[in-house]
């Protein structure tokens, strides 16, 4: 089949590295001809992708300044030519889930929509238009997708068809974990989106604990646009008299390899869909820790089974967690080797199957 996913761009990110993953995956099937569109001006990506997939940027038209007007039209121009239109697309994030499904109605497309957070959650200063998709246009779709069971009922209420579509994880499972691990404490995110990743929460809760245990550093890994993020955290840290204590290492190619070296991880975030560095550092055997937040966390971890599962935002329960993996090398053990075999679900050839069977059953 011609399938076609599109995304806004193909920069680091949860669902662009979905993208890379199961684009790639379906690639290796030659029967498929996969491609990846994209909005924006770069043709690069931070996520390797299979030589077979065409990589297409379009070019809407410079001079239509509005976001929503601009892409749309970009992505009809392209869609007029009758050769580039797919069996299949597979779209990506709200406000381009908006764009494509528009645009797949008009040529008789088939598209299966893609949510990577909770209804929950809406994009800040365009909740009115997130909204509107959400309980209006999605209901056009073949299906929508979402990463877990918590939203079903708010998209059948509004009629939209939908479907479980867990994301994979990226990274095999490790098969030796006997090796001798640094005394850190691992935080991945968006520092421009250090309140929805709650980074700024964590800088505060995990200073104490640093005080108490000054062998043991916190590193954080990841980028935002501009350094108003890194700024800000890098004041807290300073606020707190922890900065001697805390890493920024931006943003990391192979995180597995830090993931690999670490002890701890911490998922601090506010708000989640199926958070995927969850899954990738159980895979590389930290022992993780993670607030229960509305969706996600629970349906990876089972609590002190493969990891710590803390009540939503309480940043005392979260102190005496990782006090506790801190303390207990034997706990971190457990954990980590539990964490690393209940991965199964989530392993790429087991979503990628799911990706098929969906597509299959919309075409045919």
């Amino acid at each position: 089949m011609k399938i076609d996913f599109i995304i806004s761009a193909l920069s680091s990110g949860g669902a662009e590295r979905v993208v890379a993953l199961v684009a790639n995956h379906l690639a290796k099937n030659k029967a498929h001809q996969i491609s990846i569109i994209t909005f924006y001006d770069e043709m690069d990506t931070d996520y390797p992708l299979d030589p077979s997939i065409n990589r297409i940027k379009l070019n809407p038209p410079k001079i239509i300044t509005n976001y929503t007007l601009k892409n749309i039209t970009g992505l009809i121009n392209y869609y007029k030519i009758k050769a580039n239109r797919p069996d299949i697309i597979i779209s990506y994030i709200t406000l381009t889930n908006l764009l494509a499904i528009t645009v797949a109605k008009l040529f008789s497309i088939k598209i299966i929509a893609q949510e990577h957070n909770s209804y929950l959650r809406f994009m800040e200063g365009r909740k009115r238009i997130s909204n509107f998709t959400k309980r209006y246009v999605y209901r056009l779709a073949n299906t929508v997708t979402v990463l877990t069971s918590f939203d079903i009922d708010f998209y059948k209420k509004n009629g939209v068809k939908t479907y479980v579509m867990p994301n994979p994880c990226s990274f095999s499972p490790i098969k030796d974990n006997s090796h001798v691990r640094e005394k850190s404490i691992l935080a991945v995110g968006n520092l421009t989106r250090y309140h929805h990743k709650g980074l700024d929460n964590l800088i505060e809760l995990i200073a104490p604990v640093l005080k108490e245990n000054p062998d043991w550093k916190l590193k954080i890994a990841g980028t935002g646009d501009g350094d108003i993020g890194l700024n800000h955290l890098t004041q807290l840290a300073k606020d707190n008299n922890i900065l001697d204590k805390v890493e920024f290492i931006g943003f990391i190619t192979d995180i597995s390899k830090v993931m690999h070296q670490s002890s701890i991880f911490i998922l601090p975030s506010r708000f989640e869909g199926l958070p995927m560095v969850l899954l990738e550092a159980m895979s590389q055997g930290m022992a993780c820790i993670s607030y229960d937040c509305k969706t996600g966390p629970s349906d990876i971890i089972e609590n002190n089974v493969n990891g710590l599962l803390i009540e939503d935002q309480n940043m005392t329960r979260m102190q005496e967690g990782l006090r506790e993996l801190i303390n207990s090398e034997s706990l971190r053990n457990r954990l980590s080797e539990n964490g690393i075999n209940s991965l199964n679900k989530y392993s790429i050839s087991s979503i990628s199957e799911r990706y098929e069977n969906l597509i299959t059953n919309i075409v045919k």
